[in-house]
C-alpha cells in the first residue's frame, strides 16, 4: 500500500508514547517513503483482547527497505513489537514495547551481535554491546554510540554521532537508567573501509514494583 493507504486505518486524535501525533506520523511517514522507494512491511496480531469499546492488538511489524542515494545503496531493516488500541476501527493509541533498526551500506557492512536488554528497571546499570562477529584483520574499525530519549522530532531529525577509532572490535557501553520512567534511544554506529552499520535499540526505562 501507499502512505495514504496506511494512514486510513489512522484516528485523528492517534497518539503514541514517543509523543507523535497524526500530524507529526504522517510527515515521518511521508518522509520515510520518499527516502525508501522499495519499501515493504508485514504486521502479525500476536494476542488481542477487548476492554470496553477498545479493541488492543499487540502486534510484531517487520520493514525492510532500499535507499538508493548517488548510486549507493542503504539497506533499513526494522523489527518492532507495540500494543495498539483501536476505536470503531481507527487506532487511536500506541505503545512501543520492543523496537530494534539496522541501516547498512557498502559491499561488507560490519556482522554485529547486539548485546542489550529491552526492559530495564529505573536507576539500574545495563549493557549496550555490539560485537563484531568477524576478525578485522588490517583494517580500522570506526564506531560511535549515543543514548537518548525518545522523542517525536527525533523521526525526522536523528542526532548526528562523532567517529571515534575502536580498537576492541566493536562497542561496549555500560550505561545507567534514568531515575524516572521513560523510552530511551540507543543508537550505534561502526564503520569500516568496506561498509557502514548502524543499530538502534530501544529501552523502556519501568518503576521498580518491589520497592515502596
Amino acid at each position: 500500500k501507499d502512505i495514504e493507504g496506511v494512514l486510513e486505518y489512522y484516528s485523528q486524535d492517534f497518539t503514541n508514547s514517543d509523543g507523535l501525533t497524526m500530524a507529526t506520523l504522517t510527515e515521518a511517514l511521508t518522509q520515510m517513503w520518499q527516502d525508501y522507494n522499495r519499501l515493504k512491511y508485514m504486521t502479525k496480531i500476536d494476542s488481542w483482547s477487548r476492554s470496553g469499546a477498545e479493541l488492543i492488538a499487540e502486534t510484531t511489524t517487520t520493514v525492510r527497505g532500499v535507499q538508493d542515494t548517488e548510486g549507493r545503496q542503504t539497506r533499513l531493516k526494522s523489527t518492532i513489537k507495540s500494543r495498539q488500541y483501536f476505536q470503531e476501527q481507527k487506532l487511536v493509541r500506541q505503545e512501543i514495547l520492543t523496537e530494534q533498526s539496522q541501516l547498512s551500506s557498502g559491499d561488507n557492512p560490519p556482522q554485529v551481535a547486539v548485546v542489550a536488554p529491552d526492559t530495564v528497571k529505573v536507576g539500574k546499570k545495563y549493557n549496550f554491546d555490539l560485537i563484531v562477529d568477524e576478525p578485522l584483520g588490517e583494517q580500522v574499525l570506526l564506531g560511535a554510540v549515543q543514548e537518548e530519549k525518545t522523542a517525536a522530532n527525533l523521526y525526522l531529525n536523528p542526532t548526528a554521532l562523532e567517529l571515534e577509532p575502536l580498537p576492541a572490535g566493536g562497542i561496549y557501553k555500560v550505561a545507567t537508567a534514568p531515575k524516572v520512567p521513560q523510552s530511551n534511544w540507543l543508537s550505534a554506529i561502526l564503520v569500516r573501509g568496506d561498509g557502514i552499520t548502524m543499530i538502534t535499540h530501544r529501552v523502556n526505562i519501568e518503576v521498580d514494583q518491589g520497592k515502596k
